[in-house]
């Protein structure tokens, strides 16, 4: 049981990283669905980043690799998100057709730069040494804790990123006045650009930072879970990580700090097929169906209690025009 735990938390981490990003940005207003694309040149460029680094120096720092690899991971998919937010936002296109071609874009750029620009000679064995020695190091000690150390203190580096960078967006949402206006730009922008707020600049600065966050799923997976063994269909798992990192947007009610627990439970509904005897190769899809499901259900009871903290933001998926208002 400790063991399915701390790979739930390990898997959930990918989901969280796209959660809060795609939190951030509906906050602002707008419905980004290229998060998928997304993730996948976060991946892309997370490992790009550590491979420039590892071939060029031995022996090469842990430390400088994380980082790096963080780095990279958050300019490639920030980059995206400016991307989409400069179509949306300053050309006002409709926010699903293109979020829906930022993840053909993301998806099909990911195939192409890993398999011709990342995986080249001797690249492989360097990004396994580092997924496995740099990217899980877990704390000192932690296997001496029994369960405990399993459970909690047995993950890598970008678990616990995850898991702090969504405490410090539900305190920033909450608790600061950039979150009150962010808040007030996705809910009202027209009565906030009234009150002085800067609508544009808190919807750019939303959709970038939410599109840098989300990225570092993709590098989670990669460097994290998978121990820098990048597949040929990497792109693809990460595409299909990145669409439920959507749902679970609404299955925790657009709370960063629900999506931590949203995220366990989705990492071991995803992971589930693997720890039940028994189960034929038919029926692992219909397992990985259930987080969908659940997402359902509750999108479905939140529209019935109809509490205003249960709802997305009021002007979500909507483009700001200024002059109208």
């Amino acid at each position: 049981m400790a063991a399915f735990l701390a790979s739930a938390i390990s898997f959930g981490v990918i989901f969280l990283f796209g959660c809060v990003g795609e939190i951030l940005t509906e906050k602002s207003g707008h419905l980004n669905l290229g998060i998928p694309g997304i993730m996948c040149m976060g991946a892309a460029g997370g490992c790009f980043g550590v491979k420039i680094y590892v071939m060029g120096t031995e022996p090469p720092n842990g430390a400088l690799t994380v980082i790096l690899g963080i780095l990279f991971a958050m300019i490639f998919a920030g980059a995206r998100g400016a991307i989409y937010a400069f179509l949306t936002v300053s050309l006002r296109c409709n926010q699903n057709v293109t979020g829906l071609a930022c993840t053909i874009f993301g998806v099909g750029f990911t195939s192409f730069f890993i398999n011709n620009v990342v995986m080249t000679e001797g690249v492989s064995a360097k990004l396994s040494l580092a997924g496995r020695n740099f990217f899980n190091a877990h704390i000192p000690g932690a296997e001496n804790l029994g369960w405990f150390g399993t459970i909690f203190c047995s993950h890598g580096t970008l678990v616990y990123l995850g898991i702090a960078i969504a405490v410090a967006a539900a305190i920033v949402l909450r608790y600061t006045k950039v979150g009150l206006n962010l808040r007030a730009v996705g809910e009202n922008p027209a009565t906030a650009d009234a009150v002085g707020i800067n609508v544009t600049g808190y919807k750019y600065t939303a959709i970038t930072v939410g599109a840098a966050i989300a990225g570092l799923g993709g590098l989670c997976y990669v460097m994290g879970y998978m121990n820098g063994i990048v597949g040929s269909t990497v792109d693809q798992t990460i595409q299909g990580i990145g669409w439920l990192s959507i749902a679970l947007v609404i299955f925790t009610l657009w709370k960063p700090a629900l999506a931590i627990l949203g995220s366990i439970v989705f990492g071991a509904l995803y992971i589930l097929s693997s720890y039940i005897t028994g189960i034929s190769f038919e029926q692992i899809p219909l397992l990985n169906l259930i987080p969908y499901v659940v997402t359902i259900l509750v999108l479905i009871v939140t529209s019935i209690v109809g509490h205003r903290e249960t709802q997305p933001p009021a002007s979500l998926g909507l483009s700001y025009f200024r002059e109208d208002r």
